[in-house]
């Protein structure tokens, strides 16, 4: 089958094990897609219009809630403006049709790209997944987010973006110009905010244990991403951090790498989202030089796995919605399903499946994809062997061998 182009006709896949992304049980049985969506299991058609997927998995297009396709350049020289608009353009849609190539069909971009890509994008100019941006990222002057040299004017960071492609951060240095950067933000094409309350692992003078940003001012994002209609998350690793964006009304927390027990609860009652992200971890502790960074980021990676696998089990606990995020960086991005067979690791590949399929489209607050049920749009993909039986299956984009988008074969390795 080559169907590159545009939805495939009423066509019958049958003979797969379907794991509908729900969590129950795998079962058997046709899987029927008509236009852009699933409209019958179980179904029965003619000969030609049967696709033959016995001895494959099928499950839902898999989501990562955490991206950085704006960050797909070797780090260090892209901070230091070191690589051109063309190639940082070239990198960026690389790692666009690597994700759909690695079975991910959606994608939550939480910071780097302008509105630009994620239109070039939809209108089918690129090879992606479906793209949410929040455009630039939200960080407070000199806080995470913020990698300029210290000799430059603060004003100069910003001068750097190339509009319509690729926007860093934005520095706010109280809630006025906060508020008039996340207006901004949206402007060029964001659909939420992201704002980083604490420091980060990839930082420059900034800590772990840094809080950044007040109650009041993350509020001011909020209150602008709801009259919007939309949310803000928030990178975040410490508890004090994490307290301030949830009292504040922040929706959803990425990495979450100390969260104790109170805190969990307190996300819980406020129905908080986490997004852990364990893959750019191992990455950074394994080989920081393949993502463009030196070899001073492997001490403020050290324990960081550790600590946030503890909050993934305190989270889980008291109940907190867990969604998962890669948040791969640098040009490696091609294997971003190592992030489900890490977290099977913690958990079950069961649960590294829903999270990366149901949950995730519920933080997205997409309701038409994460399952395979009638209905849905057709998001799908099949899987040379059982990743829930070997969920290092997930790691290796070659075991994608089928990946439908909308009900157009995107990929097809059969």
């Amino acid at each position: 089958m080559d169907n590159f182009g545009g939805p495939v006709a009423r066509l019958h896949i049958v003979g797969a094990t379907v794991v509908d992304g729900s969590g129950r049980e795998p079962g058997g049985g046709t899987v029927t897609v008509d236009d852009d969506r699933i409209v019958a299991l179980g179904a029965r058609g003619t000969s030609d219009e049967r696709l033959d997927a016995a001895g494959l998995t099928m499950t839902p297009g898999l989501i990562d809630a955490h991206v950085h396709l704006g960050l797909s350049s070797p780090i260090q020289p892209q901070f230091s403006f070191q690589i051109s608009a063309a190639e940082i353009a070239a990198d960026i849609f690389a790692a666009a049709g690597s994700a759909l190539d690695a079975g991910f069909t959606t994608v939550r971009d939480t910071g780097g790209i302008d509105g630009g890509v994620v239109t070039a994008i939809a209108k089918g100019k690129v090879r992606g997944p479906r793209v949410l941006s929040c455009g630039p990222v939200q960080c407070q002057t000199g806080g995470h987010g913020y990698y300029g040299a210290e000799w430059e004017p603060t004003e100069l960071w910003s001068s750097h973006h190339i509009p319509g492609l690729c926007a860093l951060s934005m520095m706010a240095g109280n809630a006025d110009e906060l508020r008039r950067n996340v207006r901004e933000a949206f402007r060029r094409g964001a659909t939420f905010l992201k704002l980083c309350v604490t420091g980060g692992v990839v930082g420059g003078k900034d800590r772990l244990a840094d809080t950044q940003f007040t109650v009041e001012e993350i509020a001011v994002a909020v209150q602008e991403a709801t009259a919007r209609g939309t949310y803000v998350t928030v990178h975040a690793h410490n508890n004090d951090g994490i307290r301030n964006a949830v009292e504040a009304g922040a929706r959803c927390v990425e990495h979450g790498t100390d969260i104790d027990e109170p805190t969990a609860a307190l996300m819980a009652a406020r129905g908080v989202a986490l997004v852990p992200t364990f893959a750019v971890v191992e990455r950074l502790l394994h080989d920081p030089a393949a993502a463009g960074l030196n070899e001073s980021v492997r001490a403020r990676v050290t324990g960081v796995r550790e600590r946030m696998a503890r909050a993934l089990a305190v989270a889980r606990d008291a109940g907190v919605r867990i969604g998962l995020g890669s948040d791969l960086i640098g040009p490696a991005q091609d294997r971003r399903g190592e992030e489900l067979a890490l977290r099977a690791q913690l958990e079950t590949p069961m649960d590294a499946l829903v999270a990366a399929t149901k949950t995730n489209a519920e933080i997205l607050g997409l309701d038409e994809i994460g399952a395979i049920a009638p209905g849905m749009k057709a998001d799908l993909v099949l899987w040379n062997g059982n990743p829930l039986n070997d969920p290092e299956l997930f790691a290796n984009p070659a075991n994608a061998v089928l990946v439908m988008q909308a009900g157009r074969v995107v990929k097809d390795l059969r």
